[in-house]
């Protein structure tokens, strides 16, 4: 028999066993109660973002190193042209608004504006910055794709200089791409997005809670599982070498721990499942009672606080009822 531990989602997701909740919790973060403080207080992250878009149109539009490519390197790199099994407009539709859709859906339960802000901006930052370092080193380098020859010489009639180099005479936007192999856009962006969603999703469903659930182990591959297959076909298209897509999972795959890490604890950690500005936010409207008991929000985590009873082993989990160590012993002070 499935061990009760591991398929009890309600948990995580409540409404699967019961409905949507009823009521809004009273002290809930919210997008209507903290929202505009939270937006004000990140402006310039989001305005760095904005900058961060900028640096990638220009990143795109300027033309690449043109890297010497000569008569015998061709043999390597004479693959027919193929369309993309996956689209480059499909891209940001798995990769940003996929993983956007999640933590709504998580935010619809939680109502944790905390949550849902800082897993959107840590996703961003995490897609964009591993795009500017991908289209940058793409430039730098100037490799030839495995299909640069038809690129190159789309009637097959070969031209080369004195000195052995080609002489191209096929669409210059089509030879403009051909030097873009190293490292592959498409991995790394996919790495990056989906990498996020499978850090995110290990948080909130405790993959790492030691109690050896390894099924939890497949909701959290789902996504990287997803990112290798893009990367296989963008070898299979013969736009890419294997080391291209090989650096650019590496790439996306590090970007989007280092942004996840910059607003969650560790997927590991006893407080993986919650956002850092979450926990200081709780241990504030603790510590400072007499500014926080003026307001509803205060007053209803005072009711809250007081009227709680300690739960007994067997006791019915109430949704999201998670305490830091911290967090806990402030509780049993007030208690």
């Amino acid at each position: 028999m499935a061990s009760p531990g591991f398929f009890s989602f309600g948990r995580f997701w409540p409404p699967f066993q019961g409905g949507m909740r009823q009521q809004l919790d009273p002290s809930a973060h919210t997008m209507k109660s903290h929202g505009s403080a939270l937006a004000r207080k990140h402006v310039r992250d989001w305005l760095i973002l904005l900058l961060l878009i900028v640096i990638e149109i220009v990143l795109f539009v300027i033309h690449p190193f043109k890297r010497f490519v000569g008569r015998d390197m061709m043999e390597d790199i004479r693959y027919p042209m193929k369309e993309n099994t996956v689209p480059v407009w499909a891209v940001p539709l798995y990769a940003v608004l996929l993983p956007m859709a999640v933590f709504l859906l998580f935010y619809m339960r939680r109502r944790c504006v905390y949550d849902l802000h800082h897993s959107i901006l840590g996703l961003l930052f995490a897609v964009l910055i591993t795009g500017v370092f991908t289209d940058a080193i793409k430039n730098a380098v100037g490799r030839p794709r495995p299909d640069f020859f038809w690129r190159c010489f789309p009637d097959g009639v070969e031209n080369y200089d004195r000195w052995g180099g080609v002489v191209c005479h096929g669409n210059a936007s089509d030879i403009k791409e051909g030097h873009k192999s190293f490292p592959s856009g498409h991995t790394s962006w996919s790495f990056a997005g989906l990498g996020f969603l499978s850090l995110y999703l290990s948080g909130k469903i405790k993959a790492f809670d030691r109690k050896g659930h390894v099924a939890k182990l497949c909701i959290v591959f789902l996504p990287l599982l997803v990112a290798c297959l893009v990367a296989i076909s963008r070898v299979d298209d013969y736009w890419h070498h294997w080391q291209d897509v090989f650096a650019g999972g590496i790439l996306g795959l590090v970007v989007a721990t280092f942004c996840y890490m910059q607003f969650f604890p560790p997927p590991y950690n006893d407080e993986g499942w919650g956002p850092y500005a979450y926990f200081r936010a709780m241990e504030e409207s603790r510590t400072n009672p007499i500014i926080n008991r003026e307001s509803p929000v205060g007053q209803a985590m005072e009711e809250r606080v007081t009227n709680q009873e300690p739960r007994r082993n067997g006791d019915t989990f109430t949704p999201y009822s998670y305490h830091s160590p911290t967090l806990e012993a402030m509780e049993m002070g007030q208690k």
